[in-house]
């Protein structure tokens, strides 16, 4: 077992890129918030606020160009800054898009070809331990192939379903791959967690079906059994029952912390004709988190949270006082509660209409504003790290991996230090 001695203080990168206009239009986040340009001004900000873990990872549609065929000037640049800078990443493989040559979601190959990336970026990067390999499967899936926002742009039940398999899959096989050149990586699968209120009898029925749905992209990466109307669901919808058995037989929970992300619009309200819409905080993150830890038993990372500043400019500072509230609450009701996770760095653009559009629209959310001056949220959080960073001990939190005999040490090492030539010669231009 290996022992996590720190709490992780985090924030992260905003690198969201799906298509919209029926793929005709990428939306790039690291280019609408100027991180091309600033990104050695930007990890300095990090260290600034006293953070030692980012979410961070290279734009894949940029990187990715095709099947074995990879550009890592720019990654290569970003990871041995923050190496330098000892800001340990998180590294967000995949997040929201796939380059224009995989098409999008829907298609059958995303999962296999994904594996070999991921395989291929950590023979390069080793030393690095922590990923997201996808970013919030269910909400991509949800925003792709049942609201038709993004990517495929789809609004049917079985094309929600074969984009949420495909993003599931396509996990599973990139922690398989990163296990067999690092043993001891930890995935922190960054999820919504949701939760949809009943403001009805008549609406139960339909809450309780959302409320079912909302765990399907964890019940299947974590290999635990779905309940008898989701499994219907599943192979109604074009899952077959051998595709559900490989999740059941690829179970890596044991090197996963268990990501959770909570915004303002994370709860619903539920109509009787199954139709839904905001409600704002109603329960709050302390109790549906206990509703997904109960459920899963893993340690748990407060992965995303933000608000816009408000009018008053006190909207985020409060928002971000009431969520560490709730981790507190979290952690002192038994929990193993391992980091939290102001998202993003900087302001970030049309989420508002999440992404939906094109506008240029700033919003407010960041630690720092896109001119990269810190913002009152910046300051609160700052603070809050510098007064809790020694009063919160890991509490004896261990993430349980395999323990590594010698004999597989000495071959692993073998394995490093081939991953480093084959780097080395990619880098040169050979590979």
């Amino acid at each position: 077992m290996r022992p996590l001695t720190t709490f992780m203080f985090c924030t992260g990168i905003e690198n969201s890129s799906p298509t919209i206009d029926n793929g005709r239009i990428r939306i790039d986040e690291l280019e609408t918030c100027s991180f091309y340009e600033r990104w050695l001004e930007d990890f300095a900000l990090v260290e600034e606020l006293g953070i030692s873990f980012l979410r961070y990872g290279p734009p894949l549609c940029k990187t990715w160009l095709g099947p074995g065929k990879y550009d890592w000037e720019f990654a290569d640049l970003t990871f041995a800054e923050l190496k330098r800078r000892n800001i340990v990443p998180i590294v967000d493989l995949c997040h929201f898009g796939v380059p224009d040559w995989l098409g999008n979601f829907q298609n059958p190959d995303f999962p296999e070809q994904f594996e070999v990336y991921a395989r291929a970026f950590a023979r390069r990067y080793p030393w690095v331990q922590l990923y997201t390999p996808v970013n919030e499967m269910f909400i991509c899936a949800l925003f792709s192939a049942r609201h038709g926002w993004w990517n495929e742009q789809m609004t049917t039940e079985s094309s929600f379903v074969t984009c949420l398999k495909h993003l599931v899959k396509a996990n599973v096989l990139a922690m398989t791959a990163i296990l067999a050149v690092r043993s001891d990586a930890i995935f922190v699968q960054s999820e919504s967690s949701e939760y949809f209120h009943a403001e009805s009898p008549k609406a139960i029925g339909p809450a309780e079906l959302l409320n079912a749905m909302r765990f399907l992209s964890l019940d299947l990466n974590y290999g635990r059994r779905v309940n008898s109307t989701m499994y219907e669901y599943l192979l109604d919808n074009g899952m077959t029952r051998d595709e559900y058995h490989f999740f059941l037989g690829h179970s890596l929970r044991h090197n996963c912390l268990m990501g959770n992300d909570y915004y303002l619009t994370n709860e619903h309200r539920v109509r009787a004709d199954g139709t839904v819409r905001p409600t704002g905080e109603v329960f709050g993150y302390n109790v549906i988190t206990r509703q997904y830890y109960d459920r899963y038993h893993l340690p748990v990372m407060h992965t995303e949270t933000n608000l816009d500043e408000g009018p008053k400019g006190t909207e985020a500072v409060n928002w971000l006082w009431k969520e560490w509230a709730n981790v507190l609450r979290v952690r002192n009701d038994g929990v193993p509660i391992v980091g939290f996770t102001w998202y993003s760095l900087t302001d970030q653009v049309d989420w508002d209409t999440a992404l939906r559009e094109r506008n240029g629209r700033v919003n407010p959310r960041g630690l720092y504003t896109l001119d990269r001056r810190i913002r009152p949220v910046g300051e609160a959080y700052k603070h809050l790290i510098a007064e809790w960073r020694e009063v919160l001990p890991m509490q004896s939190v261990c993430m349980v991996v395999p323990v590594v005999e010698p004999r597989r040490v000495a071959q692993e090492q073998k394995e490093h230090e081939r991953a480093r030539a084959i780097a080395a010669g990619e880098a040169a231009g050979l590979g």
